[in-house]
């Protein structure tokens, strides 16, 4: 009887799809070692990720129309939900290779296309070709840090990134533009090199092989020392003072806290490894006798 059920609530969803001309999303996951078929999608964390693509499509069209300050905060909003959306999926245990793949495009849209197309309203139209080239540059680096993540995805330490974040690339580029814009700054040819400059280093520090740290292994639902929340206070005091300014002076060093890191580490591991070199040297066995033998040879 039940698979009499079965079989006609099958028939009545084909029946759905063939009407709607929509075929249901299927994923093979594994649950208790082997492997189910399950049908349908995640709602909550991917209507989070839907957010956030259009939040970066509102952000290129505001550009557009001359409106960086609104655009600007649009990708504030994506950036929150992007944050958002996989803690919700993790924390309600709602995790999908669909969410992921979903994510890493509204990521390519929201960090990719909205930063570089707003930076090319503001001031890279007027160099030109060099303008879009760099913008293209920019979202190309965007897309193939995006897929070097999803193929990394659960190989690597996951309190680092490899590369720059687009979220943090996307921060330096757009708090550049929204701190400018504020101030009046008017856009020269010098201000436009500038963010062709900003825009180029983004996108390179997104595919070099440069370590980021991710905060991915802060735990939000355990206890935390007292003066967390302290820093989490001041933290929104001192971005209230100059939204546009702080929130770039942070981007900054947030960019510039990987290469720094990967100097100190390449420096402390030179130094591990003179001590080592420098006592194989002293002791190598022969030198001395060799020396002296070089010396009795010239005499003689």
């Amino acid at each position: 009887m039940s698979d009499d059920i079965d079989n006609e609530l099958d028939d009545a969803e084909a029946v759905s799809e063939s009407i709607l001309l929509i075929d249901d999303h299927e994923e093979v996951v594994s649950e208790g070692g082997r492997k189910v078929r399950r049908r349908g999608i995640y709602l909550l964390p991917n209507l989070l990720t839907t957010g956030a693509m259009f939040a970066g499509f509102y952000a290129v069209i505001a550009g557009m129309d001359g409106d960086f300050r609104n655009a600007c905060v649009a990708i504030i909003v994506a950036m929150v939900l992007d944050t958002l959306d996989g803690r919700v999926a993790r924390l309600t245990n709602t995790q999908s290779a669909f969410g992921a793949e979903y994510d890493s495009l509204s990521d390519l849209v929201a960090f990719g296309m909205a930063p570089a197309l707003l930076c090319f309203s503001w001031a890279l139209s007027s160099l030109g070709k060099a303008g879009w080239t760099v913008c293209f540059i920019y979202v190309a680096c965007a897309a193939l840090r995006l897929a070097r993540f999803n193929v990394q995805l659960g190989t690597t330490d996951k309190r680092f990134f490899v590369g720059l974040a687009s979220p943090s690339a996307a921060g330096l580029v757009v708090f550049m533009v929204w701190a400018l814009f504020e101030n009046q700054v008017e856009v020269t040819g010098l201000i436009a090199l500038l963010a062709a400059l900003v825009t180029f280093t983004a996108a390179a520090l997104m595919v070099v092989n440069i370590r980021y740290y991710s905060f991915k292994d802060l735990d939000m639902r355990n206890r935390v020392p007292f003066i967390v929340m302290i820093l989490v206070v001041l933290f929104f005091v001192v971005v209230s003072w100059d939204p546009p300014i702080m929130l770039f002076t942070m981007a900054i060093m947030y960019a510039g806290s990987g290469p720094v890191m990967a100097v100190y580490a390449r420096r402390e591991k030179l130094l591990k490894k003179s001590p080592i070199e420098t006592e194989a040297t002293e002791s190598a066995p022969g030198d001395e006798n060799s020396t002296a033998e070089m010396v009795e040879e010239k005499t003689e």
